[in-house]
């Protein structure tokens, strides 16, 4: 049996996190990486899982670009923020082989097109993680709650193609929960609803968890879920009834938790602001929904960019 080659550009919480799965399922696991370079390329990742345990991850290979990889790869999974300024395609252009399969696990709305141009004789896999996971200290992945990982193919090149199915299953294999779907658009939506509501009001609020924001702002969070609902049944991808409310008590279930967004702005880092609620808005004006707590917030995230940049 043929082991899995697998290059993950943008080792950080995610990425260092599903790599680790995937490498304790048997997969040849390399990581691009730049500021936790030095300590990962001498030690590896330290992961601390709520469910699973602490285990130690040495990549096979550790590397500053995909450039650098040496061999072919069967899969590359880009793990970056989808922020303004990173060049996605750039960054694993020289990875790609003829047949590798390249999958993002990535934040946001309509953000797969420039992927499928940029690489059209590729399989593109799309990938959602619903995942409490952060990056504490450089090298340091802490998994607090969930993990399930869904994945869907957007252009197979055949019908009979397994590449999602393959890396599911050793997700799977290595204890946290994989899915594949070919409703993988609809998905991506379905997971806007908790990010457009929880991630910029963490910000805004100054810092409070999603405990906290939840418990006094429900109403709220619920009017920027059925916006996003009926943007998405707009666009061709209808959610189910029930999405809204499945999503508050997933939440009340999970520990109080500090979103990526916030992370970003504790750490004068740019944002995830346009790929989450700037594609929401946008959605929304082409097939003329009106949004009016989304557009609110979108431009108080702005505002909240815009001086953050000038502290």
């Amino acid at each position: 049996m043929n082991q899995d080659k697998v290059l993950i550009v943008g080792a950080g919480a995610i990425g260092s996190f599903y790599g680790a799965l995937l490498s304790k399922a048997g997969a040849d696991v390399s990581v691009v990486c730049r500021s936790d370079y030095n300590i990962v390329k001498q030690h590896g990742y330290k992961i601390k899982s709520h469910n699973l345990g602490n285990w130690t991850f040495k990549p096979a290979q550790v590397l500053k670009t995909a450039t650098d990889y040496k061999g072919q790869t069967d899969y590359i999974i880009l793990c970056t923020k989808v922020i303004s300024g990173t060049d996605r395609v750039k960054l694993i252009q020289g990875a790609v082989t003829q047949n590798t399969c390249i999958a993002f696990i990535q934040n946001g709305v309509e953000i797969e097109q420039e992927l499928i141009d940029a690489f059209p004789k590729n399989e593109i896999i799309s990938g959602l993680a619903f995942i409490c996971c952060n990056r504490k200290n450089p090298g340091e992945t802490h998994h607090l709650a969930y993990g399930k990982l869904t994945l869907g193919s957007l252009n197979k090149k055949e019908q009979t193609s397994n590449r999602a199915q393959n890396l599911s299953d050793l997700i799977n294999r290595a204890g946290i929960e994989s899915i594949v779907t070919d409703q993988i658009i609809s998905s991506r939506w379905l997971k806007c609803l908790w990010n457009a509501a929880f991630n910029p009001l963490s910000v805004l609020s100054g810092g409070l968890s999603t405990e906290k924001i939840l418990s006094t702002q429900e109403p709220l969070i619920r009017a920027i879920m059925q916006e996003v609902m009926q943007t998405a049944q707009a666009c061709g991808h209808p959610l189910p009834a029930e999405s809204i409310d499945i999503n508050i008590k997933n939440t009340q279930l999970m520990p109080p938790y500090k979103t990526s967004m916030l992370l970003d702005y504790e750490n004068h880092k740019t944002m995830e602001i346009e790929s989450i609620l700037g594609n929401t808005v946008s959605a929304a004006n082409r097939v003329r929904i009106a949004c009016p707590v989304l557009d609110a917030l979108y431009a108080l995230m702005k505002l909240k960019e815009l001086s953050q940049k000038n502290i």
